[in-house]
């Protein structure tokens, strides 16, 4: 019941990364990619490597604390378009943005995106 209480946000933040990893490995492999290609995809976004990815991806660690240790990329906020109907740039809660932009790159490997376009490669910000 405390569970209904809690703001979509707080509900969020409380999801396991554990718990989600696998679902966006198996995700991504059904549409030919690997999980060399999505754990890059982590690494750009939250300085993560595969070894560090990997040791997350087997604690009871929660999003909130997830990208609390993570270094976002300087350029993620050059992430844009709708995940769950909803503009990963006009997302108020500053960690649901980061999760969603999580889950927006994760959505764009799946669909067979170029990496240089995912990694958001060859920006004016990064020359």
């Amino acid at each position: 019941m405390a569970q209904s209480t809690l703001s979509p946000d707080e509900r969020i933040a409380r999801i396991t990364f554990g718990t989600v990893y696998p679902l966006y490995l198996e995700k991504v492999t059904k549409k030919g990619r690997t999980r060399e290609e999505l754990n890059q995809v982590i690494e750009w976004l939250t300085g993560f490597d595969s070894e560090k990815i990997a040791e997350l991806a087997t604690q009871n660690i929660t999003f909130e604390s997830f990208f609390q240790q993570a270094e976002l990329n300087r350029n993620a906020h050059l992430i844009s378009g709708v995940v769950c109907g909803i503009r990963v740039e006009e997302i108020q809660n500053p960690l649901t943005q980061k999760i969603r932009y999580l889950d927006k790159l994760v959505d764009e490997l799946a669909k067979g995106k170029k990496m240089e376009k995912v990694l958001r490669m060859n920006t004016q910000e990064e020359l």
